[in-house]
């Protein structure tokens, strides 16, 4: 079913917008960020029962979203969402998405991270392939300027949050033409892969942490590791 999934969005958006690569992303982008919403809805709803509490987990996928909505942004900018049928068929397939994902997430919420994964996987091939066919183009053209405001110019803390492999301001993009844009995004699709493949780790539950609090946790560790050297000393 997952496979069958992704292989519906992969076809529609391979093949229907085969020629239109703006478009195509952004119909892309706009069903992308709609999972996050999924898990977002349901956690909240668990919370909300009293049945389960992982604020990590709401700060991951929250800042999951906020990334996938700056490259939506940016297609926008681009002309992506120009032609009426373009945002109908994004909106009512990001709809149809949502509910399903919502249901999926609430039996099996493993399987739910591995449609997003297999979604951000294509995501990231289809960029990469875009990159590849039109480089020289696209080193020639400027970068929009949502781009510069959320890679470059704006508060980062929810751009590190969603990736769950690195350290806090470990990564930061080159945005100085329209191809470092698209390799800043093809680069995210890569880090939100690795994100979902650490959701579906066995002790996840336990695990998970976003990357701030990782990172305020091995601080207080080696502070404390170092109190007492001295202590010893």
């Amino acid at each position: 079913m997952i496979r069958l999934l992704v292989g519906i969005l992969a076809f529609v958006i391979n093949q229907v917008y085969r020629d239109r690569p703006m478009p195509r992303f952004y119909v892309l982008e706009t069903v992308a960020r709609v999972p996050y919403f999924s898990y977002l809805s349901v956690l909240h709803l668990y919370e909300t029962l009293g049945l389960w509490r992982k604020a990590d987990w709401l700060k991951v996928h929250f800042a999951e979203s906020w990334n996938e909505l700056h490259h939506l942004l940016i297609m926008e900018e681009l002309g992506g969402s120009r032609n009426w049928v373009d945002r109908v068929l994004a909106r009512s397939t990001a709809l149809i998405y949502y509910w399903i994902v919502v249901g999926l997430y609430v039996v099996h919420p493993k399987a739910a991270y591995n449609f997003m994964e297999l979604v951000e996987r294509h995501a990231y091939h289809s960029y990469d392939k875009y990159l590849k066919e039109n480089a020289q183009y696209l080193k020639g053209q400027p970068a929009p300027q949502v781009a510069v405001n959320y890679y470059r110019d704006g508060d980062l803390y929810m751009f590190d949050e969603f990736q769950a492999s690195r350290k806090p301001e470990e990564r930061r993009p080159k945005i100085d033409s329209l191809y470092d844009v698209f390799v800043a995004i093809r680069d995210d699709e890569s880090e939100h892969v690795k994100t979902m493949i650490a959701c579906q780790h066995p002790n996840a539950q336990l695990t998970l942490q976003s990357p701030h609090t990782a990172c305020a946790i091995e601080d207080t560790t080696d502070g404390t590791a170092q109190n007492d050297e001295a202590f010893a000393a």
